[in-house]
């Protein structure tokens, strides 16, 4: 049976599109005419399709589309701040219910395979298919467009525009998936290298597939950490809460831990095999749900990138974030310029205007990166620059961090005891529900000041002296930890760090913030095979690697590097037992064992970070 777990990663845009419902009810539109119809798939099908044609309309237009699994816009619609820069520029915009969801005709999948194929004849769909078919009929149906499509979208129809790009209509000649993800094992919305992301799994789910439909799950605790931490062992949410209910989304983290081709055949990595459309990859530097979705398709695409037709943008934002607001500022973190604003009406807005009406303007830049830290747009001829010069963050004796590596020979390491019953916070608490009704700190948690963690006993750290010139990143951040442990699985957490000076000016209330700048979970049970695990030896020192994902990011002078490593980051990732489980989702509260990890720093086993420098 193909997929049936739901996709979290689209919740912003989820609200953005409640956000322009609202304005819409309060303010009709008056510069827009409304249409709506159901277009037939070459299956039968019918999907519930909406346009918006400007009355002002002089000429032929390009159409705007988006394919969307959250519900299309109704006749009130209202250009939203969002699409500002391009209602200005003028085109056709129409939405549509993708297959099985509000209007629409047929059966949802999750992030439906693409046809294999010999899947036999005309009956055979897919994402692609069913772009192709509504771009055809919007040609034929539409009337006054001048011939050409572009497809864009945030999050979930960020997906579904760069599906529509496998087997393009010849009309599509410009996409940009925005935020898309591409892979819900290894990296997007539901684990992360196989740690399963608890909170944010179970909440979604609940909150989709529940008998009552919509609604929120009701904790008993208003801090989330306390009520996950009485769970106890996973097994006990079917067992306790659900009892004889059953999700979907839930039944299938239980039934498939390891990436097998359950996850696999969602995984959209092996479908990018061509580029024959230009692509603008967005994606944000801070990105809760998606981050490790854009940059993998723009490397994937880039692979087969002969044209010169993929590029991507990066800028200081959480998920979906530029598609509305300035973008100057994101928690407590200045940018210093309007982020937003500046893709919008820079890069996005002249790269539809260049493909859909040969508007005089560049191509976009390869790569367009915003470097935080100096708070500055750069532009690179490859991503990850080829200029770029690689060093390595050292663990060392006293909590040093250093460039230099270390030369003991022997029986140098930094150990932890890591407790199940009493894990790490990811973030501040108290942690309010995920989808808290009267806002959550979720949105925001990967730019939280960490001091809350760097003093545990849990927690180790390392930290270099006051820089004395800046350390420019641009480019892969990898952790290569050598470690051992009293146990047979653990977790483990680094998180590359910008310690601010403390007298930090000119935001005094900044200083000594020590800001995440790239992080990330790896379960050792999965360090030699994704799809069949092994337990650790007891005592046996083993390489870990752990990708750490891209950055562009100034570490200023007199700012201090420092490097974080744990092995709990709860309730956004479950609590591993560190007893051997074959199934984690299987395990009893007693298998849940607290054990001792050292992470060694000798010669031959020199933990450290790497990363890219660029002048």
């Amino acid at each position: 049976m193909m997929s049936r777990v739901r996709t979290a990663c689209a919740l912003v845009f989820v609200v953005l599109t409640a956000t322009m419902s609202a304005q819409s009810a309060m303010v009709p539109d008056s510069n827009y005419t409304f249409h709506r119809t159901m277009v037939t798939m070459r299956d039968g099908v019918k999907l519930n399709t909406v346009w918006f044609v400007p009355k002002k309309q002089t000429g032929p237009l390009p159409i705007l589309f988006v394919r969307t699994p959250y519900g299309v816009p109704g006749p009130n619609f209202w250009p939203s701040k969002a699409y500002a820069e391009l209602h200005a520029d003028g085109y056709i915009f129409a939405e549509q219910d993708i297959r099985g969801k509000y209007e629409s005709e047929g059966t949802f999948v999750m992030q439906r395979p693409p046809r294999l194929v010999d899947a036999g004849g005309k009956a055979a769909i897919d994402e692609s298919t069913d772009a192709y078919d509504s771009i055809d009929w919007l040609l034929k149906g539409v009337p006054a467009n001048n011939g050409r499509v572009g497809m864009m979208g945030v999050s979930y129809p960020g997906w579904t525009a760069a599906m529509a790009m496998l087997d393009p209509h010849p009309a599509l000649k410009a996409v940009s998936p925005q935020a898309s993800p591409s892979d819900m094992w290894l990296g997007d919305d539901f684990h992360h290298n196989g740690a399963f992301r608890l909170s944010y799994g179970f909440e979604y789910a609940y909150m989709v597939e529940n008998a009552k439909g919509g609604s929120q799950f009701e904790f008993e605790n208003y801090d989330t950490y306390d009520w996950y931490l009485k769970l106890g062992a996973l097994s006990n949410i079917q067992s306790k809460y659900l009892k004889d209910k059953h999700l979907p989304t839930w039944d299938d983290f239980q039934q498939h831990p390891n990436y097998d081709e359950f996850w696999q055949r969602q995984a959209m990595k092996s479908y990018l095999t061509r580029v024959n459309v230009p692509t603008l990859n967005v994606g944000g530097w801070w990105d809760q749900e998606d981050f490790y979705g854009p940059v993998t398709i723009y490397r994937e695409l880039e692979k087969h990138d002969n044209k010169s037709l993929n590029s991507m943008v990066v800028g200081p934002w959480r998920h979906g974030s530029w598609r509305g607001g300035a973008g100057d500022k994101l928690g407590n973190v200045s940018f210093a310029s309007a982020t937003g604003e500046y893709f919008r009406a820079k890069i996005e807005a002249p790269f539809f205007a260049k493909y859909l009406k040969d508007k005089a303007v560049p191509a976009p830049a390869e790569a367009t990166v915003f470097e935080s830290g100096s708070n500055v747009w750069r532009t690179f001829t490859a991503w990850p620059p080829k200029e770029a010069v690689a060093k390595s963050l050292y663990f060392n004796a006293n909590g040093a961090l250093t460039f230099t590596a270390p030369t003991a020979a022997a029986n140098a390491f930094d150990e932890y005891v890591s407790d199940p019953a009493h894990p790490v916070p990811y973030r501040h608490r108290p942690i309010e529900p995920t989808y808290y009704p009267k806002g959550s700190g979720w949105g925001v948690w990967l730019l939280e000041d960490q001091r809350f963690a760097s003093d545990r006993p849990d927690v180790l750290h390392w930290e270099t002296p006051v820089l004395t010139e800046d350390v420019t990143v641009a480019g892969d951040i990898t952790a290569k930890l050598f470690v051992s442990t009293t146990g047979q699985d653990a977790d483990f957490v680094v998180k590359l760090i910008d310690v601010y000076p403390e007298d930090n000016k000119p935001d005094f209330k900044m200083g000594g913030w020590q800001l995440m700048v790239a992080n990330d979970v790896f379960r050792a049970r999965f360090r030699e095979s994704f799809e069949k695990p092994k337990p650790l030896v007891p005592g046996q020192v083993t390489p870990i690697t752990i990708d750490l994902h891209t950055q562009s990011y100034k570490f200023q002078k007199g700012h201090r590097i420092q490097v974080q490593v744990q092995s709990s980051w709860f309730p956004i990732i479950d609590r591993n037992p560190q007893t051997w489980m074959p199934n984690i989702f299987e395990a009893k509260d007693s298998d849940y064992q607290k054990q001792t990890h050292r992470v060694w720093r000798t010669a031959g086993t020199a933990s450290r970070v790497e990363i890219a420098t660029v002048p």
